[in-house]
């Protein structure tokens, strides 16, 4: 008996070792700190009519699971999926459309689609899927130029561009909700002032025509009777605002699912400030190699 014990205790400290020993490179939860494998995970997002996949820009482990899930979601949706990114201007969905299609040559996309440095390494896995797998990839980001616009002069600003710049922004007036959370959050960082539009006011409104942006043209695949797949930012859609927020003020009823990536110095539990972000967090070592 105390030899079986003595074999016992062995294997378990055997085990514990072993865990100890391990590098995984990612972890996911759920909302409420709960571990979840990534097959539960897909089977809610095949669920979604929406999918927002909030990133850190330069993180690889992000960047890979939104390929993986892509694929995925492929699988269950077959052509009735699209893949939409902030990282592509409306703009630009001319020369995307065409490199898709095999109309222009791969460089001439990369030099006319204003692609972002780390394109590449990060999104070029993912617009290469598309292409193969004939599904639509679509640019959801507002043109730079016009978030500068209001950056520099408020939404008011945009009452002076042209009718062919509004066709690359959500229709116009777009109200902003200065009490959400992530919204006050900007605006404490950049200063705020009860005496007309500050700097500080125009920053938030250029971050939520971002949003709108984005939602409008999620909103339009879904018109299309499309699932979709939206790949930007975590602040984008943290906490269930911006972009999502504002897909819900057209269509209530849509249903949505949220992903964000967070950074922690363990994967073993989520953190308290991590919990209720999105309704799957994937926390990647902050030890891990950045793209950039």
């Amino acid at each position: 008996m105390e030899k079986t014990i003595r074999l016992l205790c062995f294997f378990i400290l055997l085990t514990i070792t072993a865990m100890a020993q391990d590098k995984p490179a990612y972890q996911l939860f759920t909302a409420n700190g709960k571990d979840v494998k990534y097959s539960k995970m897909l089977d809610e997002l095949k669920k979604a009519d929406v999918v927002l996949f909030g990133e850190q820009h330069n993180d690889p482990i992000a960047h890979w699971l939104q390929l993986e899930v892509a694929k995925d979601l492929h699988k269950a949706h077959g052509q009735k999926l699209s893949i939409g990114a902030e990282m592509f201007e409306a703009d630009v969905q001319l020369v995307l459309d065409e490199y898709l299609s095999g109309k222009v040559a791969e460089n001439n996309f990369e030099q006319e689609s204003r692609p972002w440095n780390n394109y590449k390494t990060d999104y070029k896995p993912v617009v290469t899927f598309t292409k193969e797998a004939g599904i639509p990839f679509i640019a959801t980001n507002v043109p730079r130029r016009y978030a500068a616009i209001v950056a520099a002069g408020s939404l008011k600003a945009l009452d002076n561009v042209s009718p062919d710049a509004k066709k690359f922004m959500a229709p116009l007036p777009i109200v902003v909700d200065m009490n959400l959370p992530g919204y006050k959050n900007m605006l404490a960082m950049f200063g705020s002032s009860t005496h007309g539009n500050t700097k500080g006011e125009n920053i938030v409104q250029a971050q939520a025509l971002k949003d709108a942006t984005m939602a409008h043209f999620i909103l339009r695949q879904l018109a299309k009777q499309n699932k979709v797949l939206h790949l930007n930012g975590s602040y984008h859609s943290d906490n269930y605002e911006g972009i999502g927020w504002y897909l819900k003020q057209k269509q209530p009823n849509l249903k949505i699912a949220t992903i964000t990536t967070v950074t922690q110095e363990s994967l073993e539990k989520l953190t308290d400030e991590n919990k209720k972000k999105a309704d799957f967090i994937l926390v990647v070592p902050a030890s891990m190699t950045k793209t950039y």
